[in-house]
């Protein structure tokens, strides 16, 4: 009989994860690791989402016991990293003002045709999240010398287009295997439209969210969705475990903060893109709306990694084309000062995308960049909000803009590679302004089309995708 190990949640898997969250919040964990390590519990799994082998019931049950005495232990950076979004507030003195509510359409406004050069901004972030994502898919995974190996190998450092495996030595290939799943529909040779990714299920699913509930979502209401919408298996990590808890009657927000050692992890950050696209120039009020997405699944530092990501892409999205005042900031570093504007300064996620900023400006080279970073937040998991953070900010930093050298900088830094070059083309997209000032090497093998677990959704063009995007970002 086969084993069957479903991975983030097994109780002998998370609680390794969550003795490694305790040690970077503040918890002394001392007693419980030594407990665990004594009755002969395993690290945890370092890259995969469950260990190879099931423990005995009796070693699970240790696993769930210390899990809820981890979660009772006092954390001494609360008082700076907190979660709940007037605490955030109050901890941002630069929180970003609303603009002048004379700029958003009312009324019949809001159901004028979208066309013009709004939709044609959104069209191209929806290409640019496309094409940055599908460039990191294939070495999701892999550790930073493997990246680097792989492309030297086929003359493609620094980064600069799409991996192949065409001319790869066998030997490295045996070494630094594809991502599994990715590599028959990501590599340059195999690519034939976007293939399904939860960096695009998630935008996909936030606009059903606008389009059922309007602007005043409720953290429930994104939980509802994701149970009728969204299959649980294309969930992953905290996603995965708060899906898991509202199987089993916990509500929101308790849902991100049960057993979850994942709440600081990326996930929240990969869903903001929607709530800044729908804010154009209003860098705040997305802030908030992202705050309200994350909650169902992260805290603290995965709850800011959120709301700096929609923060950002509503500075790069600009205000609507009408009014007096209708003016945009075509600079990535103004995008990147306002995604810190909501985030609190003493936290260390607003520390890290400081540190890369402050990183790629002290650079040219930007493989010495990323060796700072994997220098100093290498001790986290590879998917973790803040080193991914940090390596956005430098990637976006570096590249000043550059749609091409944003989305390989994202890559080529390792760590979670698909979710950053998605959010760097996100952003480097809605700077181009228009899908024709993006490159055709990157948009062509997208060939207008999205596959997605989405019901009645799957095959979507991006030029649809923004048209429905910018009537949630007209509606009041």
């Amino acid at each position: 009989m086969t084993d069957l190990r479903v991975t983030w949640v097994q109780p002998e898997d998370l609680l390794g994860h969550e003795l490694r969250q305790a040690s970077e919040d503040g918890r002394d964990a001392t007693a419980v690791a030594h407990r665990w390590h004594l009755a002969g519990g395993a690290p945890a799994p370092p890259r995969a989402g469950a260990s190879p082998a099931p423990p005995s019931p009796r070693l699970r049950a240790l696993a769930g016991e210390l899990l809820d005495e981890l979660a009772a232990l006092p954390s001494a950076r609360e008082r700076y990293e907190p979660t709940h979004l007037p605490a955030i507030r109050s901890a941002c003195p630069s929180w970003p003002a609303a603009p002048d509510t004379a700029l958003r359409g009312t009324g019949a406004t809001d159901r004028r045709p979208p066309t013009g050069p709004a939709v044609a901004r959104l069209h191209a972030a929806w290409l640019g999240r496309a094409a940055g994502c599908l460039l990191g898919k294939p070495v999701e995974k892999l550790p930073l010398r493997g990246i680097r190996a792989l492309a030297h190998a086929t003359g493609n450092w620094p980064l600069h287009t799409w991996f192949t495996a065409e001319g790869l030595p066998p030997d490295l290939a045996g070494t630094y295997p594809w991502n599994r799943r990715s590599a028959p529909t990501s590599l340059a040779e195999n690519i034939d439209g976007m293939p399904e990714d939860d960096d695009l299920n998630y935008p996909v699913l936030n606009l059903l969210l606008l389009q059922r509930h309007g602007r005043d979502f409720t953290t429930s209401d994104v939980a509802r969705l994701w149970l009728d919408e969204l299959p649980a298996a294309r969930t992953f990590t905290a996603e995965r475990v708060a899906y898991r808890n509202l199987l089993c009657g916990i509500e929101p927000p308790y849902t991100a903060r049960y057993r979850n050692p994942f709440r600081e992890w990326i996930g929240a950050a990969i869903r903001a893109d929607m709530h800044g696209w729908t804010h154009p120039g209003d860098p705040g009020a997305a802030a908030a709306q992202a705050h309200r997405d994350a909650t169902l699944t992260h805290t603290a530092n995965g709850v800011y990694g959120a709301m700096f990501v929609a923060a950002a892409i509503a500075a790069a999205a600009g205000p609507p084309d009408t009014g007096p005042h209708a003016a945009r900031a075509h600079d990535v570093h103004a995008c990147l000062r306002a995604g810190l504007s909501v985030v609190p300064p003493g936290s260390r996620l607003a520390e890290a995308v400081r540190f890369g900023i402050r990183s790629a400006r002290a650079q040219a080279d930007f493989a010495t960049v990323v060796d700072r970073l994997h220098t100093v937040y290498g001790h986290y998991h590879w998917v973790h909000a803040v080193p991914n953070a940090a390596l956005l900010a430098a990637a976006l930093t570096h590249a000043d803009g550059d749609f091409g050298g944003s989305i390989c900088r994202a890559v080529s830094g390792g760590w979670d590679t698909d979710s950053n070059g998605a959010t760097a083309g996100s952003i480097a997209g809605l700077l181009a302004g228009h899908p024709a000032e993006l490159p055709e090497r990157w948009t062509a093998p997208l060939k207008n089309r999205l596959a997605t677990s989405v019901a009645g959704l799957d095959g979507i063009g991006f030029d649809t995708l923004a048209e429905l995007t910018h009537r949630e970002a007209l509606r009041p």
